[in-house]
């Protein structure tokens, strides 16, 4: 039998552009957010990455974890959107950038360059061995899970990433597998 690779993605918790639906800036957490973490007990890893922006640090400081910053974690590039809300954007760009994945009218990053990323870094943690521990970005959380069931991009906006959730994966003979999907607060 092979080695099994577990690998578990906890999304950053609360921010102000959250909760007032608009595109994500490099932001702290807001008081609801240090709340939700305040509640949580830390999962533990061998070994513990998180994104480069301050949501995601300061998630992984609240949890008590030290992680190492790896920006293939860093979240969707929305160019010229940041900080927009969503009735800001032009409504048949947004439409564009919602039912095609491979478009990113913004300027930024498309579904599809964010999917090529984390292919790559799911592969590059299936060959370490143990435990991994993420602290990322709902729309990094998407396309783990994309990646991992082989799932067409397009299916990209219909999964839910709560803040403060977690997403568990396993590696096994050459497969990512799903194991468990938990909502934050």
């Amino acid at each position: 039998m092979s080695e099994v690779v577990r690998l578990i993605l906890v999304s950053h918790a609360m921010t102000d552009a959250m909760s007032a639906g608009r595109f994500p800036v490099d932001e702290a957490l807001n008081t609801l957010g240090r709340r939700q973490l305040s509640e949580l007990d830390a999962p533990t890893a061998d070994t513990v990455l998180c994104g480069p922006e301050t949501r995601t640090r300061e998630t992984a400081e609240l949890l008590g974890l030290t992680a190492m910053v790896d920006g293939r974690l860093a979240d969707l590039d929305c160019g010229q959107w940041r900080g927009m809300a969503l009735d800001e954007v032009p409504p048949d760009q947004l439409t564009r950038w919602l039912t095609e994945p491979d478009s990113c009218p913004h300027g930024g990053e498309s579904i599809v360059a964010l999917l090529a990323r984390l292919r790559g870094w799911l592969a590059d943690i299936s060959r370490t061995p143990g435990s991994a521990l993420a602290i990322t970005h709902p729309a990094v959380i998407r396309a783990a899970i994309l990646v991992a069931l082989d799932a067409p991009p397009k299916s990209f906006w219909r999964i839910d990433i709560a803040p403060a959730g977690r997403t568990a994966m396993n590696f096994r003979g050459m497969v990512w597998t799903l194991r468990s999907a938990v909502t934050g607060q």
